[in-house]
């Protein structure tokens, strides 16, 4: 059985949702209090409609407890946000991915039950700031609170040695889980395997770890 998406909040981060699901032929139900964003979003959406998501009754009216997973992209506005996933929680939502502003409020969101909590503005800046900062690093994924996926473009000190002598395991503590090479995508690679100039690694570790990494042998 397909599942199905309700997207609270149609603002920049919230509409892309919706239209992301919309494009992978998802089923999903759009909500926003303003009647404008809704009136956007009623071709891309499978429903489209104006609530107040801080009115347990208007959402029981809905049956969102029925759906699959709700994703709460509320903009500023932290106590709709907050009161928002309290009741959705409430209701037996199965699934809940809340958007935070900040970390106090990121931690709200936890401690009501939020399953998934986001923070897109700060996981972009960190993102584009590791872009900035390195050349040689070409996106910064965040897994989880101080743990990362890098993908980072060979250096000339890089290049020539096997993943055994660049030992970034025992040196750094990160692990090398896969390497773009051209159009090849080799996952765990071999030891033994020689690093090329050109070879995008794929890299996890502790945040501290991948920095240390991209200053002594990137950079």
């Amino acid at each position: 059985m397909d599942k199905e998406y309700v997207v609270i909040g149609l603002g920049r981060f919230g509409g892309s949702i919706v239209r992301e699901l919309n494009a992978l032929d998802m089923d999903v139900m759009a909500i926003d209090s303003n009647e404008e964003r809704v009136n956007e979003y009623s071709d891309i959406a499978t429903h489209a409609v104006v609530a107040n998501t801080t009115d347990e009754a208007v959402m029981k009216s809905l049956g969102i407890r029925n759906f699959d997973h709700v994703i709460v992209a509320i903009g500023e506005n932290i106590q709709s946000s907050t009161l928002t996933t309290l009741i959705l929680k409430e209701l037996g939502v199965k699934k809940v991915t809340a958007k935070a502003q900040n970390d106090y409020h990121a931690k709200i969101l936890n401690k009501i039950g939020a399953d998934t909590v986001v923070h897109p503005e700060r996981d972009m800046g960190r993102r584009i700031a590791h872009n900035v900062a390195s050349a040689s690093v070409l996106d910064y994924l965040e897994l989880a609170d101080e743990h990362s996926i890098v993908e980072i473009k060979t250096s000339e000190k890089m290049a020539g040695q096997s993943i055994v002598e660049l030992d970034a395991r025992a040196q750094f503590g990160i692990n090398i889980i896969a390497i773009k090479r051209g159009s090849e995508f080799i996952v765990a690679p071999d030891p033994n395997m020689n690093i090329e100039i050109g070879d995008i690694l794929i890299i996890i570790g502790h945040d501290n770890d991948l920095d240390r990494f991209e200053k002594k042998i990137v950079r």
